[in-house]
């Protein structure tokens, strides 16, 4: 699964956007999310969505809002298994005619060692993640969801879930509606266990992606 994620290259996914395949503009406006280090559900973060040769760069609140939701009582729908998404009342509507791309640095997965859940920082094989995401109106608001699928051999050591992370020849087939549920295709993640301060949302700074040296008692 997909519980904390960084984003700090803003102006890199802009023009990344503008690369992909049939895509003449690229529109974002001016109060994208600023760089983050420690993303947690319910906030706001940018999603891309395409329509026809446009793509669009918006701010979202991770947890989707399905159409019928009418207020935000229960837990926050910031992943979707794929095993389910295609059935399951919170996300099928989403999943026809809802698709989106969620732009990642790196994330946080906690992992037990033997002697408690440490945080490691996630990187991908190729700068930029991309996650197949979904996005709804509900409450008048836009909203997304992370896909989530089983882990690959190469990571499920540290979790038995993983976030559906597109190829670069995936994006614009996710997007256009093609189902694509099946574990990701990438391979060569990085990961190094991260600062513990992670664990409190309300620390959000650079450093956190680093792992701290002990403190000396002493």
């Amino acid at each position: 699964m997909c519980g904390r994620f960084v984003l700090f290259t803003s102006d890199e996914l802009l023009a990344e956007v503008g690369s992909w395949p049939g895509i003449s503009e690229v529109h974002a406006p001016e109060d994208l999310p600023p760089a983050r280090y420690n993303i947690a559900p319910t906030q706001m973060v940018p999603i891309v969505r395409v329509s026809e040769s446009f793509a669009e760069v918006t701010p979202a609140r991770w947890g989707l809002l399905p159409h019928w939701k009418k207020d935000l009582t229960g837990p926050p729908l910031f992943n979707a298994r794929a095993e389910t998404v295609a059935s399951k009342p919170s996300f099928r509507d989403a999943f026809r005619k809802g698709r989106c791309v969620i732009p990642l640095d790196g994330y946080y997965e906690w992992h037990d060692d033997g002697t408690g859940k440490v945080p490691y920082y996630v990187t991908g094989p190729e700068g930029m993640l991309w996650a197949a995401g979904l996005w709804a109106t509900g409450m008048d608001q836009l909203s997304a969801t992370m896909v989530t699928t089983a882990a690959t051999d190469e990571m499920s050591w540290l979790h038995a879930r993983l976030p559906k992370f597109l190829a670069r020849d995936e994006i614009m087939p996710w997007l256009s509606g093609e189902e694509l549920l099946e574990p990701s295709t990438l391979r060569g993640f990085a990961t190094r266990k991260a600062d513990p301060a992670v664990g409190n949302v309300r620390n959000d700074y650079a450093e956190l992606i680093d792992e701290q040296p002990p403190t000396s008692l002493f």
